[in-house]
């Protein structure tokens, strides 16, 4: 198949001697090898600058002298336009202090008129125009890789989000109930979305419902609606988010939280699609689909009895497990430069990368809050950072101070794998050997206990 061909590289030319501008379009221009290159010319800055802005050029060939406006200041403000296109600034007053001026400006060259031959002016033009070709080459190739690695703005290739995405290509389609299992800051809500919004009702509307942050007494008025009167302060008749949900998908959030008899009367609507608003004889018939979420360890729940079986096996037609952080730390790089490009765009910044002692931390780190307190950390990092790249003086304390606490307690000369297992041995011995208990300490599931239990072949002394 052919390859497209490359637009010609764009030179656009800034000075007020013609004869000058149409001697560099003519050198320019004749340029052998592909792609060639295009010049356009402005007689004053003014024009100059909306060239800049409209036909994005490569390369600029800027004077210093021109009669509307000094060049420097119109650098600052090509500059301020686009930062990417590189600028030659060419003078007949070369002065090392302008030189100095413009090179902080961030001109990429500086020639006096009087050295101006094409010998030593094509080099130039040169090597500007294919760093400008290769940046934006790099910039395609880094959006591909965060694009195959997107999937409705949750980042991730390693195996387990790559597993969790197919899960969500597969029954996003169909109405069955989701259940979303994750800790805090995972991405659930994320989930959710993409769920939704991949969904036959992405046309209808998404409500969603923390039960954890409204009173108790609250969600069952908020879920069902009530009539005028139902209850002191009832002063108008409201509609509930079940009847708002009409049509789209319904996420209760915290599903855990819910109280007891509330869960009994939802289990009713899922089981006959219908209800009654507090306080009303009117019927209310729905049609959603049903999203739920959780922190909590369910097996724990259902045995505190502060979740029913019954509504359990109702919520959980698909179950989707978001992992955690810290079992998915090949994940992390890939966060990382996501957050980086959106803090840069939102605080103006230019960070463009993080320092190898500031990523050792990163990988370091077990992740109490996961993505979330990623994305908390590589914002500070952005906003303070003073450099090129993130220091590990840029992250919060937190982090530096657990890395600090790690060094201290690792014994030395062990590999990785022992001082998982020695880890797991300690911890299940101090909780008496209680799986459950020792997993909850450990930060695991617990099937994923059990796997490492499985391949650091630790065994359970009550068992042998």
């Amino acid at each position: 198949m052919p390859q497209p061909a490359r637009r010609r590289r764009r030179v656009l030319v800034i000075d007020d001697e013609p004869m000058v501008t149409e001697w560099l379009r003519m050198v320019i221009e004749q340029l052998p090898g592909p792609p060639g290159y295009e010049v356009r010319a402005a007689g004053i800055g003014a024009r100059g600058e909306e060239l800049y802005e409209s036909w994005r050029p490569d390369v600029v060939l800027l004077d210093l002298l021109l009669p509307d406006i000094d060049g420097i200041a119109l650098l600052k403000r090509l500059k301020a336009i686009d930062p990417a296109p590189e600028v030659i600034v060419v003078s007949g007053q070369g002065s090392v202090k302008r030189a100095l001026e413009a090179g902080r400006e961030g001109a990429f060259y500086f020639i006096e008129k009087s050295d101006l031959d094409p010998g030593g002016l094509v080099p130039i033009v040169e090597r500007a125009a294919l760093l400008q070709e290769e940046r934006h080459q790099h910039e395609q190739l880094r959006d591909r890789v965060r694009n195959q690695y997107a999937f409705s703005n949750i980042i991730g290739k390693s195996k387990p989000m790559r597993d969790l995405f197919e899960l969500i290509e597969a029954v996003a389609a169909s109405d069955a109930n989701i259940l979303i299992l994750g800790e805090n800051g995972t991405g659930k809500e994320l989930i959710a979305n993409a769920v939704h919004y991949r969904s036959t009702r992405a046309k209808g509307p998404f409500i969603k419902i923390n039960c954890a942050a409204l009173p108790k007494d609250l969600i069952e008025s908020e879920l069902f609606g009530y009539k005028k009167g139902a209850f002191t302060g009832a002063t108008a008749d409201k509609v509930g988010l079940l009847e708002l949900a009409e049509g789209g998908s319904l996420m209760l959030d915290e599903i855990g939280e819910m109280p007891p008899i509330l869960q009994t009367k939802l289990l009713r609507v899922l089981q006959e699609r219908e209800y009654r608003p507090i306080g009303s004889d009117r019927l209310v018939s729905v049609n959603f689909r049903l999203i739920c979420a959780t922190n909590v360890d369910l097996e724990t729940a259902l045995k505190d009895g502060r979740l029913r079986e019954d509504l359990y096996f109702r919520i959980n037609t698909i179950t989707m497990r978001v992992p955690p952080l810290r079992e998915r730390t090949e994940d992390i790089p890939l966060l990382c430069s996501w957050f980086i490009d959106k803090y840069n765009k939102r605080y103006q910044k230019q960070l463009r990368g993080i320092a190898p002692s500031a990523y050792h931390l990163l990988i370091r780190s077990a992740w109490p809050g996961n993505v979330r307190e990623l994305e908390n950390a590589i914002e500070r990092a952005v906003l303070v950072g003073k450099g090129p790249e993130i220091q590990p003086a840029d992250l919060p304390e937190t982090l530096r101070d657990e890395a600090s606490q790690q060094e201290a307690l690792i014994p030395p000369h062990r590999t990785l794998a022992e001082i998982e297992k020695m880890t797991i041995e300690q911890t299940l011995q101090r909780t008496n050997w209680n799986k459950q208990e020792a997993a909850q300490r450990l930060g695991l599931y617990r099937p994923t206990l059990y796997s490492k239990m499985r391949k650091h072949e630790i065994q359970d002394p009550r068992r042998t």
